[in-house]
């Protein structure tokens, strides 16, 4: 649509430089016929020349000179004077260097006044040379500044879509590294549970065997629950569920699911200590990852749980002894190395880290195993 808008444009004003070359009317009466020579052209040479000013019309924008010298050309043998018009707008619009338009412009003025001075004294060149030349240039000069300054606009606007894109990809890349932690923070502690319950079910040979499969069903139950909804925000761009993430308030429930397993943990933390949602969740997925190493290495050793708050924020540690057979749980010197156990440290370090807290896993002198973090809190959000 623009495009055929500025090809009929472009049309009309040849129209009306051509047909300047056969018609009086679209050349000033202040002569008759060349404005330097006092003589009159042949009618095919103004016929021509209307021509040349026409076609050079259709590519002034590539080739703004070509339009000024056949608009100055026809006015000095005809007194032709829309191309002229045509000519000085096209240098404020399409002339790369405004200070070239502006030199080209005194030169028209030079050439379309002179001659109307000369013959009809100042009054009558000034404002006609303000007309034909100076005013359409100025316009032109206008109308290019608007068009830049749209176009920067523009471009700043698909620069700033661009960004947003940006930002909104990145988000979406965060939301899902914190869908995959949880997913193995909380679906693969409740799936080991369940292997452990197994176990405890195998070795008890009939006995209990109503109670251990009916904590297997709840186990497992839970954890396709928690499958689903976390499937559903990856798959579905489905809203993740409302409930309140764990924190230090379900550090003793924890505690309970791994002693109910065989492991004795001594939780030690001081009455009703509370810290921002985001510090206490990564407290308990930090205790979380370390008894499931615990259950799934040192079965049977004991354990301890220690949180407490500094000045500095909440501290958390968590020690295991060695198991039956000697083993210190995810203990090796390496403890981030890619084990079954490691990738779990490795996604809570990380959890720890954007909260800008730290962790450390070490190896015990005695055969165990510790894990601690510190998680940065304002003194003024601890109790």
């Amino acid at each position: 649509m623009w495009l055929r808008r500025r090809c009929a444009a472009d049309l009309v004003l040849a129209s009306g430089c051509v047909l300047a070359g056969g018609w009086d009317g679209l050349r000033s009466g202040l002569f008759d016929g060349s404005p330097v020579l006092g003589l009159q052209a042949p009618p095919g040479v103004d016929l021509a020349l209307g021509g040349l000013a026409g076609l050079a019309v259709l590519a002034r924008r590539e080739r703004p000179l070509v339009l000024y010298a056949a608009a100055l050309l026809g006015w000095l043998v005809s007194a032709a004077y829309p191309a002229v018009l045509v000519a000085q707008y096209t240098l404020g619009a399409h002339r790369r260097s405004p200070r070239e338009g502006a030199a080209l412009t005194a030169a028209s003025v030079a050439v379309v006044v002179g001659p109307i001075w000369g013959a009809y004294g100042g009054d009558a060149g000034v404002p006609l040379a303000v007309t034909l030349c100076v005013l359409p240039f100025l316009i032109g000069l206008t109308l290019r500044s608007h068009r830049a300054q749209v176009a920067e606009l523009r471009e700043r606007a698909r620069r700033n879509r661009r960004e947003e894109q940006l930002r909104i990809d990145r988000a979406r890349a965060e939301e899902r590294a914190q869908i995959a932690r949880d997913m193995h923070d909380v679906v693969t502690h409740r799936v080991s549970l369940m292997v452990l319950h197994a176990t405890a079910l195998e070795a008890a040979r009939g006995r209990d065997a109503v109670a251990v499969s009916a904590q297997i069903q709840g186990i497992g139950r839970a954890a396709l629950e928690e499958l689903r909804s976390l499937v559903g925000v990856l798959r579905d761009g489905a809203a993740a569920p409302l409930r309140p993430q764990p924190g230090l308030a379900d550090l003793p429930e924890l505690t309970d699911a791994s002693r109910a397993l065989g492991v004795a943990v001594d939780l030690r933390m001081p009455a009703g200590l509370r810290a921002p949602a985001l510090a206490e969740h990564a407290v308990y997925r930090v205790v979380q990852e370390a008894l499931t190493n615990v259950h799934k290495h040192t079965a049977g050793a004991r354990a301890s749980v220690t949180v407490g708050a500094d000045e500095a924020g909440l501290a958390v540690v968590v020690t295991n002894g060695a198991g039956p057979g000697g083993s210190g749980g995810t203990g090796s010197a390496m403890p981030f190395a890619a084990t079954g156990a490691g990738h779990g440290l490795l996604g809570i370090a990380e959890r720890v880290r954007l909260v800008g807290g730290t962790l450390s896993a070490r190896p015990l002198a005695g055969g165990g195993f510790e894990v601690s973090a510190h998680v940065p809190v304002d003194r003024g959000a601890l109790p």
